[in-house]
């Protein structure tokens, strides 16, 4: 019913994490430029080091993979330290398999998954959740989509929170990793797989996140400041709730978005958080949908009696605390094509089982294209 692998531990500081992992020469570590210079550089650390952005923006891609393979490649270490966002840690984690010498291999499993290397992961945003889920997504640019490893192999064997990375964190990364973990909580507590253990996790990571949102809604962004350690918390409680229970949906119709159009992952996502719940509640009201908006009602303080009576205005609320934050785009803003609501569909159930598997209800091909319809 549910696991929890990974060895979850927080520090105030960087330093003191290095400190307390004895970081070495026999350690890769995957970061960026703008985590490594004010956080890690004067440390002197005998570490290998690479800087992920070096290697491209956006979104991880077999591409990216595969030219750092080839410029580590001879390198010797026995542990692999990731310490980024999502896509440093979905690079991280392949970084970990024996005998990797194109990615993509591993994303098609045309290798034998095998863990040779111990990991250790420590986000830097606030969203990913990724540092405790046994997944990691790339771009497959040959194919135009995106595909997911999901395999205990690449799970982390410690996760490290430290707050004091979060600080160089613009406003909107920060906004679109912590709807992520949001959607991360709402659609696990959504899943069929989803029981009283997961449950306790994405309701927490739920209320925890909305409190933060609100008090930024009220007071504007700084407010998010005095309040990093307990969006990292949330986004780890989410992490663990969506790597027992699964996502649906929202991150399989967000996929040909990303892949397509470069769109990053928790933006692409919440493009479509509401309008797959209201299409999940149409469906079917008396289910854990209707838990969990009593969740949201009590939350976002919306008057119970007028919820009852129009339950279409909690996603019109959760829409508009979202948009307090950053405004929700149609989808032509980033260049999607009317033509492409149909080959959208039809990628989505070509290449998105996975996750729909997950889904609250089932939806049919017509229901996938009303939602980009709806949405274009």
């Amino acid at each position: 019913m549910f696991t929890v692998k990974t060895n979850i531990c927080t520090y105030d500081t960087f330093a003191k994490f290095a400190e307390a992992f004895a970081l070495s020469k026999d350690d890769l570590v995957i970061t960026q430029s703008f985590i490594y210079e004010p956080f890690i550089k004067a440390l002197n650390l005998p570490c290998t080091f690479v800087m992920q952005d070096k290697y491209g923006m956006g979104e991880p891609s077999d591409e990216m993979m595969n030219n750092i393979l080839h410029d580590v490649k001879g390198t010797t270490f026995k542990r692999v330290i990731g310490i980024g966002g999502g896509t440093v840690i979905d690079i991280s984690k392949i970084f970990v398999l024996k005998d990797v010498k194109n990615a993509t291999d591993a994303f098609e499993k045309k290798i034998p998954i095998v863990k040779e290397k111990e990991l250790v992961i420590v986000p830097t945003t606030c969203g990913t959740g990724s540092e405790v889920t046994n997944i990691s997504i790339a771009e497959i640019k040959s194919k135009h989509t995106k595909m997911g490893l999901a395999d205990n192999a690449i799970l982390a064997d410690h996760a490290a929170l430290i707050p004091e990375l979060l600080k160089g964190l613009p406003f909107k990364p920060y906004a679109f990793s912590a709807i992520d973990a949001l959607i991360h909580a709402m659609e696990s507590y959504l899943s069929p797989k989803a029981n009283a253990y997961t449950k306790l996790f994405s309701t927490k990571a739920i209320e925890m996140i909305i409190k933060v949102f609100n008090g930024i809604a009220e007071i504007g962004e700084n407010y998010r400041f005095e309040h990093f350690e307990e969006m990292l918390t949330a986004s780890n409680f989410a992490g663990i709730a969506f790597g027992n229970a699964g996502v649906g949906a929202v991150h399989a119709l967000s996929y040909p978005l990303g892949g397509n159009y470069h769109v990053p992952h928790g933006e692409a996502n919440y493009q479509f958080l509401t309008e797959v719940f209201k299409t999940y509640y149409k469906k079917d009201p008396n289910g854990s949908i209707s838990d969990l908006n009593k969740i949201l009602i009590e939350n976002m303080h919306i008057d119970k009696y007028v919820a009852d009576t129009n339950p279409r205005l909690i996603y019109q609320k959760l829409d508009e605390l979202l948009g307090k934050l950053t405004p929700k785009n149609h989808l032509h803003h980033y260049g999607m094509k009317p033509e492409e609501i149909d080959s959208f569909t039809e990628s989505v159930i070509a290449t998105q089982q996975r996750l729909l598997a997950n889904n609250y209800v089932f939806l049919d091909k017509e229901e996938i294209r009303n939602i980009y319809k709806a949405l274009y």
